[in-house]
């Protein structure tokens, strides 16, 4: 069984930062494509941040580009998420996702496995 377990969230002032953690168990991680969604208080889910099977490759959605930052250890089966200059229109439950696939997936519907989420507030 495939387990995907946050931790890292919390209450932050704006301008804070923060990391998320993601660690994977119950399937070879090293060979999937790994992702952050978020979904904020009445609005749509959406993929923040997506990194390739290697770590080669990464996407950020455009409000986050510049200050998030994803990145993989394949030997500690985790994903991370560095979060800085946080804005309150972050706020959010923040997701952490895996996918058979090896590349760069945008839409949750590409991936088989999820987190139980994390909350993040960030203060005004």
């Amino acid at each position: 069984q495939v387990q995907l377990v946050e931790s890292g969230g919390g209450l932050v002032q704006a301008g804070g930062s923060l990391r998320l953690s993601c660690v994977v168990s119950g399937h070879t991680f090293r060979s999937n494509a790994m992702g952050w969604f978020r979904q904020g208080p009445g609005k749509e889910r959406e993929c923040v941040a997506a990194i390739s099977w290697s770590g080669d490759s990464t996407y950020y959605v455009d409000s986050v580009k510049g200050r998030f930052s994803i990145s993989r250890d394949n030997a500690k089966n985790t994903v991370y998420l560095q979060m800085n200059s946080l804005k309150p229109e972050d706020t959010a439950v923040y997701y952490c996702a895996g996918s058979r696939g090896i590349g760069i997936l945008l839409h949750e519907k590409w991936y088989d496995y999820w987190g139980q989420g994390t909350q993040v507030t960030v203060a005004s």
